[in-house]
C-alpha cells in the first residue's frame, strides 16, 4: 500500500498539543504516516505518542525575540520542513502563523475555515478549508483531521498509551497557570492537601518559578513539592498517581490523556470547549453567573462570594470547595479502586 503522509502543523500549547493526540491516532488508524511542527518546549510531549514518525522542531517563541540571531536556525528549519513532500498539510492551530508554516511545507495546506479559525486571515492563506464550528478542542482537531483526510472521526477518549508502574498513594496537586483568574485559591488548595494527608494519601505538588515553588511549599505542608522535570519525567510521576487534582491547564490534560484520575477546576475558562478529557477525567465548573467570562483577569464586580468565613479571589471559584472536590475525588478514587 502506497505511503500516505501527513504534516501536522501545531505548535503550542501543552493544553493544545494533548488535544490533538485523539486525532493523530485515528489517522494513523486510517493509514496515514504523521510528522509533526511543534515548539521545542513540546517535543517531549510529542515525543510520547506513538503514531508519530517525525517531530520537525520550531522556536519561534525564541526566535521573535532575536530574530536576526536565529536565522540559521530559522533556515535550519525551513529545510526540515521541506525536506519531505506531504499528501496533506493540516494546520490545526489557527493561527496566522501556523498557517505561514503549512503554506511553506511541501503539499496542499489544510485548515479551519473563516468561521472556525482563531485567526481570520490565517483561513484565507490555505487550500482547502473546512468547517468545524464551536466544539469542544479535542472534537475540533479530530473533525477537521477526518474533513481533511476523507474519514469520519471516532469519539474513544485521546490515551497515551505508555508502560506503568502500579499505582501509588500519591495524589498530585496542579496548582500552577498562567492566568490570575484561573488560579484555585492558596486557602482551598491547602484545605483540599489536609484532606488527602488525613486520608493516608501522599500529596506531591508542582513547583515551577520562585513564586509558584514559594505557594507550593505552602500548600504541601507535610508533602512533597517536586522538583524541576522536563516533561518525559514529570509525565512518568503523573502516569503513577492515585489521581491529579488541577487547574485549567496543559498538565491537566496531560493527565487525563495519562488515563490518570484527574479532575478539572474550571472557574474563568469553559470546560465544555477546553475541559480535559480522559476515560477516568472530570471536571467542575462554576455556576456563577459572569462565568466562564474568559478574563485573565478577574472583572467581578458583584456581591462577595464566600467560602467558609473567607471571601473568595476569583468568585467564581466559592462554588468549587474543597469540600466538592474531596467529594469528587472520592467517587474517582473508588472506581478505581
Amino acid at each position: 500500500m502506497t505511503t500516505r503522509r501527513l504534516l501536522l502543523v501545531k505548535t503550542s500549547s501543552m493544553g493544545d498539543v494533548v488535544h490533538a493526540f485523539g486525532a493523530v491516532s485515528e489517522a494513523a488508524a486510517q493509514g496515514w504516516t504523521v510528522d509533526w511542527v511543534v515548539e521545542e518546549a513540546f517535543v517531549p510531549l510529542v515525543a510520547m505518542h506513538p503514531h508519530v514518525d517525525k517531530i520537525i522542531t520550531i522556536a519561534w517563541r525564541r526566535w521573535r525575540k532575536r530574530p536576526l540571531r536565529a536565522r540559521q536556525e530559522m533556515a535550519a528549519f525551513f529545510a526540515n520542513l521541506r525536506e519531505r513532500a506531504y499528501d496533506c498539510v493540516v494546520d490545526s492551530q489557527g493561527l496566522l502563523k501556523s498557517a505561514i508554516v503549512a503554506v511553506l511545507a511541501r503539499g496542499p495546506a489544510c485548515g479551519f475555515d473563516v468561521e472556525s479559525v482563531r485567526e481570520k486571515p490565517a483561513a484565507l492563506l490555505y487550500a482547502s478549508r473546512f468547517s468545524v464550528g464551536r466544539q469542544h478542542a479535542v472534537l475540533r482537531q479530530r473533525l477537521l483531521l477526518g474533513a481533511a483526510l476523507n474519514y469520519t472521526p471516532g469519539t474513544a477518549h485521546p490515551r497515551l498509551d505508555r508502560t506503568r508502574a502500579d499505582r501509588t498513594r500519591d495524589v498530585l496537586l496542579l496548582h500552577g497557570t498562567t492566568w490570575v483568574s484561573k488560579h484555585w485559591p492558596e486557602a482551598m488548595w491547602l484545605a483540599l492537601a489536609n484532606m488527602f494527608s488525613r486520608a493516608g494519601y501522599n500529596v506531591l505538588v508542582t513547583g515551577g518559578d520562585d513564586r509558584e515553588r514559594a505557594r507550593a511549599e505552602r500548600i504541601a505542608v507535610d508533602g512533597s513539592v517536586l522538583p524541576i522535570m522536563d516533561l518525559g519525567e514529570l509525565a512518568a510521576v503523573i502516569s503513577r498517581c492515585a489521581l491529579v487534582v488541577g487547574v485549567d491547564s496543559g498538565l491537566t490534560h496531560l493527565s487525563a490523556a495519562l488515563d490518570v484520575p484527574t479532575i478539572g477546576l474550571y472557574g474563568p475558562t469553559d470546560a465544555s470547549l477546553t475541559g480535559p478529557v480522559g476515560a477516568h477525567a472530570v471536571s467542575l465548573s462554576s455556576g456563577l453567573a459572569c462565568a466562564p467570562c474568559l478574563r485573565k483577569l478577574c472583572a467581578y464586580r458583584g456581591a462577595p462570594q464566600v467560602w467558609g468565613e473567607r471571601e473568595v479571589e476569583p468568585a467564581c471559584f466559592a462554588e468549587l470547595s474543597p469540600e466538592r472536590v474531596w467529594s469528587q475525588a472520592q467517587q474517582l478514587l473508588a472506581v478505581r479502586g
